[in-house]
């Protein structure tokens, strides 16, 4: 689990739509990857035993019929939740992207025991598919450095993240922050359309207490190489010719598994 190449389990089911992206990406990051069907974790749960980072990819779980990422949330805690909250607490990465952020949520491992969230419908009544801009929040993690800003896309109908403190009145606790949206110009506060869905906060993303836990709305995994951004071909040369590698644009949803196969080395 802590040699070279740490061993990453994505987690498939039906209708995750992102597993081969995220398979991909930590490959990249150089993880040792495999994909698992939610039923062959059940039947194996040491298989988790092996794994040094758990993901939970982006899509549309069991056609979201019941409500998002609700039916394979509800086969977790089922069948798997010793297992899985296990893993949590040795302090092993886990990753939950949109339909996993959703499903981090439903079991209660996100956002911790200061209060409960809730992934609801976003504010403008529709499915929000765009690049945002994002700052990551005041505390590092292995996911990402405090600060850091990104650029990604972003690709959901019921992103908008609601906290409800156990104590009334009570701010979400900042450390727990993962990113926030950030206005595409200025350092000003989001506003839609850059902050998509109208979260609590602009928050776009969080950690568990720990930090080695986090789900995020916007998706990494689909920034992995320069050709992703949507405007890379506006840094071709003013003579047409391509760019050279240095002057393309860094594919920062790729930052974030690197730095997390690096803190599993």
């Amino acid at each position: 689990m802590a040699g070279s190449r740490p061993r990453a389990i994505v987690l498939r089911a039906a209708g995750t739509n992102c597993d081969r992206e995220t398979v991909r990406a930590l490959e990249m990051a150089g993880a040792e990857v495999e994909r698992v069907h939610v039923n062959r974790l059940t039947e194996e749960p040491a298989l988790l035993d092996e794994a040094a980072i758990l993901a939970l990819a982006g899509g549309f779980t069991f056609g979201d019929d019941v409500a998002s990422g609700a039916v394979l949330a509800h086969i977790l805690e089922r069948r798997l939740s010793d297992a899985v909250h296990r893993f949590v607490d040795s302090g092993r990465l886990v990753v939950g992207v949109c339909n996993g952020f959703q499903i981090l949520v439903r079991l209660g491992i996100l956002p911790g025991a200061e209060g409960r969230g809730a992934l609801l419908g976003n504010h403008s009544g529709r499915f929000e598919d765009r690049w945002v801009r994002l700052q990551a929040g005041p505390r590092s993690t292995p996911w990402f450095e405090a600060g850091t800003e990104f650029f990604v896309p972003v690709a959901h109908a019921e992103g908008r993240f609601c906290w409800f403190p156990a104590e009334e009145g009570a701010e979400f606790p900042a450390d727990q922050v993962a990113f926030r949206y950030r206005a595409r110009v200025g350092d000003g506060p989001a506003q839609y359309p850059d902050d998509p869905n109208g979260s609590h906060g602009s928050i776009a993303g969080v950690t568990n207490r720990a930090g080695n836990v986090l789900g995020m709305m916007p998706h990494p995994e689909r920034f992995l190489v320069p050709e992703h951004h949507p405007q890379w071909m506006r840094y071709r040369t003013s003579d047409g010719a391509p760019p050279a590698e240095e002057d393309l644009p860094v594919p920062l949803g790729l930052e974030i598994y690197r730095r997390a196969v690096a803190s599993c080395r």
